[in-house]
């Protein structure tokens, strides 16, 4: 039996994420405390990474309908820093990988390949290091995709990095603002950098679902799923930063 994961609040007893047994096998976890222990801890003790916090923040320019006071850098124009995108999911092995490969293979085809920085991360650090899940590479591949990302946890500067992060899910988006709360206590974060933070699926306009599956521990028909959604959210995504 899998032992739930729990999540370290600095202000609070630690309180269980009960739908994490239920995605990945988490309990080599458990010394950690919680998906954001890593990044968390090497703050506490390396103070490089704390001035790192409290420097001013640099924030990539947006494009088209994402331009605001909060991500725009007026001494930087589109043309000269690209506009970043990162993708979050649980473990990033399945579905933050492939979007990833999906938006960056619509990217390519469109000839924007210099106007992006496409990344994706993970909630939690149990994959590290690690190529996505040869299923969801070889669903991917079936379509010309490739997926060659290593798997990462989120980190705090992500949130200075990019213009746009992407959620698969309800849980991976109360997880990812967790997590920025923890940051923004202990850093300089502009204040409305949370904003960056949606849904994948609200960009979907074939599919009416409100959330990207895991498809883990499913069969076939869960990984070619996660690649419809993703495929028609991609399309309109890089629709509305180009408009």
């Amino acid at each position: 039996m899998m032992t739930p994961l729990h999540y370290y609040s600095p202000t609070s007893s630690p309180t269980i994420l009960p739908y994490l047994p239920f995605c990945h096998y988490t309990h080599s976890l458990l010394p950690r405390l919680c998906p954001f222990s890593s990044t968390l801890r090497s703050t506490d003790k390396n103070p490089n990474l704390v001035s790192f916090l409290r420097e001013k923040p640099r924030i990539s320019p947006s494009l088209g309908c994402f331009a605001s006071s909060s991500m725009a850098n007026p001494t930087q124009s589109s043309e000269t820093k690209p506009f970043s995108v990162l993708f979050v999911c649980l473990g990033n092995i399945c579905r933050s990988p492939a979007a990833e490969g999906v938006f960056t293979d619509i990217v390519k085809k469109r000839g924007l390949d210099s106007k992006f920085n496409i990344d994706s991360a993970g909630t939690i650090d149990y994959h590290e290091g690690n190529m996505a899940d040869p299923r969801m590479r070889s669903a991917a591949k079936r379509r010309g995709i490739e997926i060659t990302s290593l798997s990462r946890p989120i980190k705090a500067s992500d949130f200075r990095e990019f213009d746009l992060i992407l959620a698969m899910d309800e849980q991976n988006k109360e997880d990812i603002l967790k997590a920025y709360n923890v940051w923004k206590a202990r850093g300089n974060f502009q204040p409305d950098a949370d904003k960056k933070v949606k849904l994948m699926c609200s960009y979907c306009k074939k599919h009416i679902d409100k959330f990207v599956p895991d498809p883990y521990y499913g069969g076939a028909q869960g990984f070619k799923k996660v690649l419809d959604l993703l495929e028609d959210a991609c399309e309109s995504l890089l629709d509305s930063i180009t408009a």
